[in-house]
This record gives structure tokens, sequence and C-alpha cells, in this order.
């Protein structure tokens, strides 16, 4: 079975590398944009899709079945964002006789119309936030915005990735809220239709991760911690959740396990709840993909998710039953984004100059990234993805922590300190937190006398470091001498 990777970056990287191990032929596909990204030299062949606009090349549907027929590929594989939640994508795929690596198509319809979710949870027996399951299709009116609980979010149907939401806080900044959060979804989805959900305060983001054969078996591989966010992004992931009971986690799983029953799910997914104060769940929604989140989930199964779904997409039925399920220590990963912390997290673009990845013992590195690469503003703004594995919590962090020291990245501004500031936080290292944690967030100062000596000892050092280079380069010496300099600078 050919596999055609229909995305870029580090997710597309993850992707064939499981496909290698699996000894199956990949293709991956690209933009002008991306002519030398790490992705198109992995895979086994690569196809150009079209110009750098998503819209031209990465979301173009018929680009990317013509590129399955012409590169003789028998499976797609989505990734997470681009194509991986449109369901008219996956039909395509299955009505051209190619196998769609995922959901079904009417599942993954089901799940990106959020009141449908909502339905289909509450018909399995879940606890769903209140509220009427209709959209707002038109103005709020007066008396309306008068009878609504604030706060209260207003969401995308079609939402996803924290995108299409607005907080109203009382009668006057709903109808504003209404129009902002519709203009985006109208831009990021294609849909405007939007609805309103109560707020709970407090709340702390949990997920679980599934796996089902289409045929009513599911497992339930642990959950997820996704409280760390900024603007509704998740920033820091990890697994298991602190502190939950294994009542909690029961419920958790059985929940989980009966709404991916009762859509007879296929592939991966995560089933999403916020825990409230009182230690109540809420469903919200379920995801018909592969999370940026994974690799804490395998860190701590010892499970391939991905070479699950090309196992399931090749018709061969779950390895696993629930009891042999075994979840080990703790995982947590970082997401390191090209956005400058000190100009407002605005995305950063520029070539890497120079890079050194983390290692050592317990430390998974995810990215696409090389030396010399140039890094535009044309996609995401996701970099790496940096995970640790400890026998608990706390040894997690400290490699975390060990970990976001290490990395170094050149000539593109990061978010590397910014992570490292909240993994060293009290509240952070004693689990007291919720989703409004970086709302709040007060860092220590970045700049100033000790951070302008730093800079001011490696403008000196860079200098030197160019005599000294040339100095060696004219004189031959050792080359290992050469490369020890360059990573000391």
């Amino acid at each position: 079975m050919k596999v055609l990777v229909a995305n870029r970056g580090e997710i597309a990287v993850r992707i064939l590398r499981a496909c290698r191990d699996l000894g199956l032929p990949s293709v991956a596909v690209y933009s002008e944009a991306d002519r030398e990204a790490l992705h198109t030299r992995y895979a086994d062949e690569a196809v150009y899709l079209g110009p750098t606009p998503a819209a031209q090349s990465y979301l173009n549907i018929p680009a990317v079945l013509d590129a399955a027929r012409r590169s003789g590929a028998r499976a797609i594989h989505p990734g997470y964002g681009f194509l991986s939640e449109n369901a008219d994508f996956a039909r395509a795929v299955e009505d051209a006789g190619l196998t769609f690596i995922g959901p079904r198509p009417e599942t993954i319809a089901l799940t990106g119309d959020k009141l449908a979710a909502r339905r289909a949870a509450r018909d399995a027996g879940l606890p769903v936030l209140p509220g009427p399951d209709t959209p707002l299709t038109e103005a709020i009116a007066a008396d309306m915005a008068m009878q609504v609980q604030y706060p209260v979010l207003v969401k995308a149907t079609a939402g996803g990735g924290g995108r299409g939401i607005r907080l109203a806080r009382n009668p006057d900044e709903l109808a504003a809220m209404v129009t902002a959060a519709r203009k985006e979804a109208q831009a990021a989805f294609g849909d405007d239709t939007v609805y309103l959900e109560p707020l709970v305060q407090r709340a702390r983001h949990i997920e679980v991760q599934i796996l089902g054969d289409g045929a009513g078996r599911i497992l339930c591989l642990g959950e997820r911690e996704c409280s760390i966010q900024r603007r509704r992004q998740k920033l820091i992931e990890e697994a298991p959740a602190h502190g939950l009971s294994a009542a909690q986690r029961a419920f958790l799983y059985d929940a989980a396990a009966r709404v991916g029953r009762a859509l007879g799910y296929r592939s991966l997914g995560t089933v999403e709840f916020l825990l409230d104060e009182r230690g109540a769940f809420h469903f919200i929604e379920i995801n018909p993909r592969i999370q940026v989140e994974h690799p804490v989930t395998e860190m701590i199964t010892g499970l391939d998710l991905v070479k699950e779904q090309l196992r399931l997409a090749a018709g061969r039925p779950l390895r696993l039953v629930q009891d042999a399920v075994e979840l080990r220590g703790a995982a947590i990963e970082a997401r390191v984004l090209a956005e400058d912390p000190q100009a407002g997290f605005l995305p950063a673009t520029g070539n890497i100059a120079h890079l050194k990845e983390p290692g050592g013992p317990g430390i998974r590195v995810d990215s696409a990234l090389y030396a010399g690469m140039t890094v535009t503003a044309d996609y995401d703004s996701l970099l790496a993805k940096v995970s640790a594995w400890g026998e608990n919590r706390a040894g997690a962090i400290l490699r975390l922590r060990r970990a976001l020291r290490e990395f170094q990245i050149g000539g593109v501004a990061t978010d590397l300190e910014f992570l490292l500031q909240i993994v060293e936080s009290p509240p952070f290292q004693a689990g007291n937190f919720d989703t409004t944690y970086l709302d709040k967030f007060d860092p220590p100062e970045a700049r100033g006398k000790a951070a302008l000596e730093r800079d001011a000892a490696l403008a000196a050092a860079l200098v030197a470091h160019r005599k000294k280079s040339g100095a060696l380069h004219r004189q031959e010496e050792n080359a290992w001498r050469t490369i020890a300099w360059r990573e000391q600078m």
C-alpha cells in the first residue's frame, strides 16, 4: 500500500517515518514555498501541488487526488489541519477508489458540526453543557440577549483549533462578539454559523484518546491534560492528567467509549471534556483526526498511533484489547512556535541560521527543521514539539526543562524562553492551573540589565567566532575543533 501524506511540516515527517517503519512506500506533496522542505526529501517521492497559498495547494482537493493518481498511491493520510476534517475530501478519496486513513466521511461530517456532535453525545448519555442545539442564524434580538446567562461563549459550529470563538461578558458585548465570531468562522471554515455555550469558569481541558475499528470495538488510550492554552490555542499538554481519581478516569473512559461505539468510530479520535471546579465533566467536542499532542500518549502507552492507523486502513484488526492497554509514567509536550513573545506573539520569519535540538534519556523531538531552512508566515507557526517522559510528573517536568534549555534555534524568534518560564512556574509544577492560567501569567521580565549584558556577550562572541572560524579555515586546523567552537557559540 503506497501512502500519500496530504500535509507538511513535522506531522508529514512523523507519518512518513511510520510508513518507513512498516515498509510502506510513501509520497509527499508540496507547495511552491515547500520545495526544499524536509518532508519532500524524506518521502520516497514528492509531487508538486501548486502555488504557496494553501487554497491552491494543500487545500486543493483535485490537486491532491491528482497527485495520488500520478504517483500510484492507494491511500491518503491527511495528518491534522488542512483537509483532515473535511468530509468532502474524505468522501472524494473513497469515491476515487482510494483509502482514507481516518474516520468515515459521515463521521467527520457529524463531528465537524459541533451542534450535531452535542446531540450525538447527549443521545449516548454523556454530560453536555446546557443550551439549545440550534444555531444562531440571525442577529441577536434584544430580548434574547437579556435572557442569556453571562459570561457566554459564541462558538462556530464548524470550528476547531480555537478559532471562531468569542467571549461575551454582558448583553452589550453579545451582538459584537457574534459578528466577530461569524467573520472569523467564515474566513477559517467557509461557514459563519455560530451557537451559544455557557462558559465554565476555572475549567480544565481534559481529552480522551480513542482508537476504533469501525465495527464497534473502541480502545481508550488514556487521557491528556490540555489546559495550558494561549488564546484558546493549546501550548503545553501532558498525559496523564494531574490529580484525577480512579473514579473520574473510569467515568471519562466509559463516556468516550460510549460515544465512540455510538458513532461506529473508525481510526483515531479524541473526545474532549471540560472539568469544572466541582469535579464534574462536560462534553465539548470530538476531533476526528490525529492530534498535535499525540506524542505524549505514545510515550505513556508505548504505542505508535500512526502505525495503528495505517494497520487499520490496511484492513487489519485492532491488535489490543482494553485490558492490555498499560499506562506507564508521565509525559509532557511543549509546542515550539515561530512567534515573538516580546512583540505580542506576532508570527516570526527568517532563516534558521543555527539549530541544535535536545536529546538524552526520555526526550523526543518532532520537527521538520534544518539549518538554512526558511521560515515564512504562509502556514501555521508550529516549528517543533519537544516531549519529555518521566517515571512521574515531576520527573517529566525536570526533563522537559532540561530539553527546553538545550533547544537552540538561531535566526528566528521563538517561544522557547516563554515555554521554559511556564514549566518553571510554581503553580504549573504543582498542577494548580486551568484554561485561563496564561491569561494572568506574569513571567519574569525577559529584558533588563542581565539580558542586555547577555546579548552584548553574545554579540562579542559572534564577532570573535567569525574571526576565529576564518582563521581556522585558513590554517586548515582540525575540523572537530571548528565544530566544537561553533557549538559553543
